[in-house]
């Protein structure tokens, strides 16, 4: 299924809601045009931009209506908007919705997509609204906060009378109804919920079936622990901090490499082995020579040749068989590697940096025709894919060739309930183990990746986040001769 397009409909500026920069970092704007965010270890350049888009910022700091936008002229606002959205991809932006009552903060609205703002869609008192089944509220700290998987945002609840209105919507609720109760907030509050898809407007029909009513075609197969698990464990779908930030040193002490030993008899395996020498086999080498390379050779790059045979070896379809008669699940295919169920949902993207033989791009592996299909994605989004990559193998260059592994869900979770993504990521494991053998076996170094972007992989294919996304990375390429290893 086709991703939606990223341009979102645009309604009137919602009252009440006003953009601030939150107290994460400190935003300094020089004389000439260029922004930049202050952490407590690190600067980071957010951009050069005009005279509008910085005294933009300046309101930021005490808080700016999301209507005063429309004063600031088109060309500005192409700069406000490009400034907001950079800024909400580093956690820095955040919206607060007006108590109309006290005039403090009912909600504040932290993005968790670069390109979100607060809108209005139109609610009627006949609209029947019923909370996602992906919605969820939790403590963070000394603070409640309500998200979802789905939304763009996640919400800070600030009153605790909304605590009871969100629950009500957990079975269907007229707008009307809702306008009657003590603790009603206002239809701002329910429509930003509506254009989060935290809160769902259903038809009559959808009542008596909420799952259906509340995902597509793609959505209907995902349980809600597995979603949960697959956007906030991934870049591109939350601002929380990610990779090795070693969040607990000082407060929990490290475990040791190896496990302290159980009490008891011990059993030395070694004197067993001894027993019946016989020489090393060439599995038993590949797997001593296996090792993490992340430096590679750029004058002297992978060859078509050897990719086709990497591929060949580690990813075909050697055979397939159709469905029963009477019972059709798709068919089977065997490859070289085993997976749950011989569902083998995990498919190949290619992003070539540097390759003999093969043009720079971003490329599909058809497993069943054994070939590479070029996808249409901009310069930028490669550049940005290569340059994700490179950060995470902490090196100066990117890899020759990035793999990015990528599930077709819904051809695990039609099958298997509770366990489809445990079983995905287990599958995962199985071929980034079979890459690096073949890798070892053919001369070529490899590196698994674990920080993959699904919303930037989502841009570049066209496909919907729930309906194909990554599970992993791999580098490959040509060895440099003083390589890195772990």
């Amino acid at each position: 299924m086709r991703a939606p397009e990223s341009k979102r409909v645009r309604r009137a500026a919602p009252a009440g809601v006003f953009a601030r920069l939150t107290d994460r970092a400190a935003i300094d704007a020089y004389a000439n045009g260029e922004i930049v965010a202050r952490f407590e270890n690190y600067s980071l350049g957010v951009g050069v931009f005009g005279a509008g888009a910085a005294n933009w910022l300046q309101k930021l700091r005490t808080g700016v209506p999301l209507g005063a936008l429309a004063s600031e002229g088109r060309k500005a606002n192409k700069e406000i908007d490009l400034l907001a959205s950079r800024l909400a991809g580093l956690g820095l932006l955040e919206y607060r919705l007006e108590n109309p009552q006290t005039g403090g903060d009912l909600i504040v609205i932290e993005p968790l997509l670069r390109d979100y703002r607060p809108q209005i869609p139109q609610l009627q008192n006949a609209d029947t609204l019923v909370l996602s089944r992906f919605a969820y509220m939790r403590r963070r700290g000394t603070e409640m906060v309500l998200e979802s998987p789905r939304a763009g945002a996640l919400f800070k609840i600030l009153d605790p009378g909304l605590a009871s209105l969100i629950a009500t919507l957990a079975t269907p609720q007229r707008v009307k109804q809702l306008r009657q109760m003590d603790t009603f907030p206002g239809l701002a509050f329910l429509a930003l919920l509506v254009d989060c898809e935290i809160v769902l407007k259903i038809d009559g029909a959808s009542e008596n079936d909420l799952r259906k009513a509340d995902s597509d075609h793609d959505l209907v197969l995902w349980e809600f622990h597995d979603l949960l698990f697959h956007t906030r464990s991934t870049a591109g779908r939350h601002t929380n901090p990610m990779g090795s930030v070693y969040p607990h040193v000082g407060a929990v002490s490290p475990l040791p490499a190896v496990r302290p030993r159980w009490p008891g008899k011990k059993i030395d395996l070694r004197k067993f082995s001894a027993e019946v020498p016989e020489a090393i086999s060439s599995f038993a080498q590949l797997l001593d020579k296996r090792h993490s390379t992340r430096s590679f050779d750029d004058s002297q790059p992978i060859t078509l040749s050897e990719l086709s045979r990497f591929l060949e070896k580690t990813a075909r379809v050697i055979s397939s068989l159709k469905s029963k008669p009477d019972f059709d699940d798709g068919g089977v295919t065997v490859r070289p590697y085993p997976s749950a169920g011989a569902s083998y949902e995990l498919e190949l993207y290619l992003a070539v940096n540097a390759c003999e033989g093969l043009a720079r791009g971003f490329y599909h592996y058809d497993a069943g025709a054994n070939a590479l299909v070029p996808i249409g994605a901009s310069s930028h989004d490669l550049e940005m894919l290569l340059a994700e990559a490179k950060s995470a193998m902490g090196t100066s260059a990117s890899p020759q060739i990035l793999i990015t592994i990528a599930a077709r869900f819904g051809r695990i979770s039609w099958k298997y309930s509770s366990i489809a993504y445990a079983l995905i990521l287990k599958d995962v494991g199985v071929l980034t183990q079979t890459f690096y053998l073949a890798a070892t076996d053919m001369g070529l170094g490899g590196c698994a990746i674990g920080i993959v972007n699904i919303d930037l992989f989502a841009k570049m294919t066209g496909i919907d986040f729930c309906a194909e996304g990554p599970v992993g990375q791999f580098a490959i390429g040509r060895i440099a001769r003083s390589r890195a290893s772990g």
